[in-house]
């Protein structure tokens, strides 16, 4: 077979709070409806046609006359961080959560930070990262300190000056304390977050962030399909979040603008295989800082490209359009919500119809897509024939 299959995660677009979001402290959450209702109506027309608006109720989004396959799909597992999200995707499902530090870390893991960094730590404690870079960038660019944070995800951030710690030198100590950080400090996710600027212009992060991830657990459909001898490509920080999986090629995008132009130019050049693309910005810029606007615009922006995509789309193509939790800009706090992602996917043979289910269909569905086959070891069910 010599088919193509493209999944691309608006990260952060949830669609609902799951069932067990009251365990979260995230009942009600809504991101894209609540969005809707902030921005006074989306205006998204391509995700409109394609059925964005018959997945849920959403202001300026009404339901599609002709829909391509839609629904909602939940998680199997914990968490609602991309991690977590994106594992789900292609079947890998933690039942156990993975650490996570309400109370800032603990002081043999900041010690030990500080013995690899050979540097002081501050902060240390559950935080916006941008509120954390305020606080801390004029002591971080005077004295090279590293600022410390978590979340109420499973997260170690370490966020560095660039003109005080270089970024090779920060992305060296975030893999050596990923190492250190096994056993119950098992965390998901240790994430070397640059920042330039200064207190008097302000403090900004730079797109060379890195995300070290725990490797995964458990075999995924990423597997299948190199099994299947398929070429497997990542768009952003796809790439990072499945350490150790050998893809073909990693294509830049760490902005949307630049996830956006490489998945165009993959699906103008690839021959065959699949591509896994991350959109970042809806979440790491837009959504933890509850910037209506900018999460807007930015949703405006990848409907354009969407519409650029399908035109491009071959007869024996397949897009999936998802996500891997919420970031609701109308919830309390600043941290990711637990819910539904949202499912639109482009195929032949669609026949307009709703799906729900877990995550992990997607990566059924996908390796049904190009190999023909099933995974009968790993959950989800495909909803392509």
């Amino acid at each position: 077979m010599n088919r193509r299959a493209f999944v691309v995660v608006l990260d952060a677009c949830g669609v609902g709070a799951l069932p067990d979001a009251a365990e979260y402290d995230d009942a009600g959450a809504n991101t894209l409806a609540h969005l809707a209702q902030a921005a006074g109506g989306l205006d998204l027309p391509v995700l409109q046609v394609l059925g964005l608006g018959s997945i849920l109720p959403l202001r300026g989004v009404p339901p599609a006359a002709d829909p391509v396959l839609h629904g909602r799909l939940h998680p199997l597992g914990s968490g609602k961080d991309s991690t977590t999200g994106h594992s789900e995707l292609m079947g890998i499902v933690v039942s156990a959560p993975r650490p996570t530090y309400p109370d800032g870390f603990p002081p043999e893991i900041v010690a030990e930070i500080e013995r690899i960094g050979g540097r002081r730590v501050v902060c240390n404690a559950p935080t916006d990262g941008l509120a954390a870079i305020d606080a801390f960038g004029a002591l971080a660019r005077e004295e090279g300190v590293l600022i410390v944070y978590t979340s109420q995800d499973s997260v170690l951030q370490i966020a560095a000056h660039e003109d005080a710690v270089p970024v090779d030198e920060l992305h060296a100590i975030c893999a050596r304390v990923r190492e250190r950080m096994t056993g119950e400090h098992a965390v998901g996710r240790v994430i070397a977050r640059p920042f330039a600027g200064d207190p008097g212009g302000g403090f900004m992060r730079t797109p060379r962030r890195r995300d070290f991830a725990l490797a995964p657990p458990s075999p995924s459909y990423l597997d299948a399909l190199a099994d299947a001898d398929l070429p497997v490509h990542a768009v952003g920080k796809v790439a990072q979040l499945f350490a150790g999986f050998g893809f073909a090629g990693v294509h830049a995008g760490a902005t949307n603008a630049a996830a956006l132009a490489s998945t165009a130019a993959l699906l103008e050049q690839l021959e065959s295989g699949f591509v896994f693309a991350n959109l970042i910005e809806t979440d790491e810029v837009y959504g933890h800082r509850k910037d209506v606007a900018g999460f807007h615009a930015a949703l405006r922006a990848i409907d354009a490209a969407v519409g650029e995509w399908t035109a491009l789309l071959r007869p024996d193509d397949l897009l999936i359009l998802t996500a891997d939790h919420g970031c609701d800009p109308l919830h309390p706090g600043t941290d990711h919500t637990r819910e539904h992602a949202p499912l639109l996917a482009v195929f032949d043979g669609h026949g307009g119809r709703r799906h729900d289910g877990p995550l992990a269909d997607v990566g059924a569905s996908v390796v049904r897509w190009l190999t023909g086959r099933g995974a009968p070891e790993m959950p989800g069910a495909p909803f392509v024939p």
